[in-house]
């Protein structure tokens, strides 16, 4: 490895904002575990990190299986004591115009993934981070978190709780040495928003996102979220009278696709 460079495990790694980081990160010599369900996608980027000299190894898992990411993830750090983990596969789910209520099926696959995911992928580099009294987690959050959208409740609810999952254990590993960043992106151009029908106020690349997570990251900063503009009036639509934002918010004409993942993996 490089001089600098640090060992980083990152979720979610064959698409979208994890196939930036990955892609990002590599440019900087970094060694990389990267995860993710779909084997030849996972490959393809892995050798796209190659190119750039970086390491990258890869790993097939599913973030719903606690014991196998327990498992995969004590693999990856043997090979290599991890530095930064970065908890980032998510799925969104939501209502189309005229729907009232989602699949619970949706609900749960979508709850399973975005919150049960992220426990399974954290958990497991805690006490290695803490017994090494360094290290870095990350995890990726959503504007959707910061205030309840009447067009995706049940991905609302996954990220705002992820975002105090992450507020939590910042506060609650400091002591131990392993910093905690929390990190919370607006629109960015994935796969993901590709099939959303909305207004997406500063949609960005996923590259730029990559550019901006990465720099903050390498600060650890605690909240890491753009742009700006949206984060603030996501904060500020909090603090408002609750019926005036929702009366607002169902002005817009917004369709969010149902997720097909379930439950178990």
């Amino acid at each position: 490895m490089k001089r600098g460079a640090r060992r980083i495990l990152l979720t979610g790694a064959s698409s979208g904002i994890g196939r930036a980081l990955a892609l990002r990160y590599a440019s900087e010599g970094r060694s990389l575990a990267l995860f993710g369900r779909d084997a030849a996608r996972l490959e393809a980027v892995a050798a796209e990190c190659r190119t750039k000299g970086a390491e990258a190894d890869v790993t097939v898992a599913d973030v719903r299986d606690r014991r196998g990411m327990a498992v995969r993830i004590a693999e990856a750090d043997a090979r290599e004591p991890l530095d930064l983990v970065i908890a980032n596969a998510g799925v969104s789910t939501g209502l189309s115009p005229g729907q009232i209520v989602e699949d619970p099926e949706a609900v749960r696959g979508a709850l399973s993934i975005n919150v049960n995911g992220v426990f399974n992928t954290v958990e497991p580099a805690i006490e290695a981070m803490c017994a090494r009294r360094r290290g870095q987690i990350a995890v990726v959050g959503s504007m959707a978190g910061l205030r309840g959208l009447p067009y995706s409740p049940a991905y609302c609810a996954s990220k705002a709780a992820v975002h105090l999952y992450a507020d939590s254990l910042r506060g609650a590993l400091a002591p131990h040495g392993v910093h905690v960043s929390l990190i919370v992106p607006g629109f960015v151009t994935t796969p993901m928003t590709a099939r959303l029908k909305a207004w997406q106020p500063g949609r960005m690349s996923d590259a730029r996102a990559a550019e901006i997570i990465m720099r903050g990251l390498d600060k650890r900063a605690a909240v890491i979220a753009f742009p700006l503009f949206v984060y603030y009036a996501m904060k500020l639509f909090s603090l408002l009278p609750p019926r005036a934002v929702d009366s607002a918010m169902r002005l817009f004409e917004v369709a969010v696709p149902q997720t097909h993942e379930r439950e178990e993996p």
